[in-house]
């Protein structure tokens, strides 16, 4: 299937597939010294002095990682409207350095919006799973999008 890019692209019971994200130990620390500096995120051996048992990824880098791979695979500039948040977030999985990411999409509900012609909502559940098809964080989430007579309009 190509890239979705306006709300009439996606159905409820659609899933998606993709990325291809490799975690160094590097842009772990980076992370975790500019915004989570929690021992287990910034040094190996703070990390398997507890229970992760090794250097782990701050979840909120992980939520980042997923954003990534949204916008790149299922993301447009042409639809996508941004979201009003999060219903849901769960960190269910450490990442650690040499872990491979990807994300899975399944969309649950699609809404016309009534209050604004021309753009409609997504509800999503998204998961990240890492190379052994282990779901490590999953979130439902609300997109918006602009219909495809919106987009037309604008273009």
């Amino acid at each position: 299937m190509a890239k979705p890019v306006y709300f009439e692209d996606f159905t409820p019971g659609m899933a998606l597939t993709f990325g291809d994200r490799l975690v160094t130990a590097e842009e772990i620390v980076t992370f975790a010294r500019e915004y989570d500096p929690q021992p287990f995120h910034l040094d190996e051996e703070a990390g398997r002095a507890t229970h992760f048992g090794g250097l782990v990824a701050s979840g909120w880098q992980t939520a980042g990682f997923m954003m990534r791979m949204l916008v790149d695979n299922m993301l447009s500039p042409e639809g996508s409207l941004g979201s009003p948040g999060l219903d849901e977030l769960r960190w269910l999985r450490p990442v650690r350095p040499g872990d491979r990411l990807s994300v899975r999409v399944e969309v649950l509900e699609t809404r016309l919006s009534r209050s604004r012609p021309g753009m409609g909502t997504v509800r999503q559940r998204s998961e990240v799973l890492n190379q052994h098809g282990e779901v490590v964080m999953s979130t439902i989430s609300v997109g918006m999008f602009r219909t495809r007579s919106a987009g037309a309009a604008t273009s």
